[in-house]
């Protein structure tokens, strides 16, 4: 279902901003954290190489907000889909039928909303408040030589 308007702020983002929208918040001592996990948990059930590259991908870059008790399912129906789509995909380059290749555009759409899901794209990962590094370009970074010469 679409959502109408501003999409929602993680209840972080709001005690940084000093809580602008003034609704109440739930209080600090009960809010229950998600703990990272330490390793990359083996999958449930087995995965064909891409979609165990996936999951380790995931587990590596997202381990501070993916859960090992809630998110996993998801995570692995979509690491799933992942080998499904490659075998599909391959399969589509061979024989180049319409129907095969709407069928691999729908799952492609369904592996992307998943990700977001999950906090895969830049919109979802601001909306969980997980900020990106930003690299210097070139001039940023011979602007900050100059400035420390100085």
């Amino acid at each position: 279902m679409p959502q109408n308007g501003r999409p929602p702020k993680p209840v972080e983002q709001k005690r940084l901003l000093g809580n602008p929208g003034r609704r109440p918040l739930p209080d600090e001592n009960t809010v229950q954290l998600i703990q990272a996990a330490v390793e990359t948990p083996e999958p449930e059930r087995p995965l064909l190489q891409p979609g165990r590259a996936l999951w380790d991908k995931v587990w590596g870059m997202g381990a501070n907000w993916i859960s090992p008790s809630t998110d996993v399912e998801l995570l692995l129906m979509t690491c799933e889909m992942v080998d499904e789509r490659w075998n599909l995909r391959a399969k589509v380059m061979r024989d180049g039928e319409a129907k095969e290749r709407r069928g691999l555009r729908a799952l492609e759409s369904l592996i992307i909303n998943n990700l977001s899901l999950l906090g895969f794209t830049p919109t979802d990962r601001g909306r969980l408040g997980v900020a990106e590094v930003k690299t210097q370009s070139k001039l940023e970074e011979l602007m900050a030589r100059r400035a420390d010469r100085q």
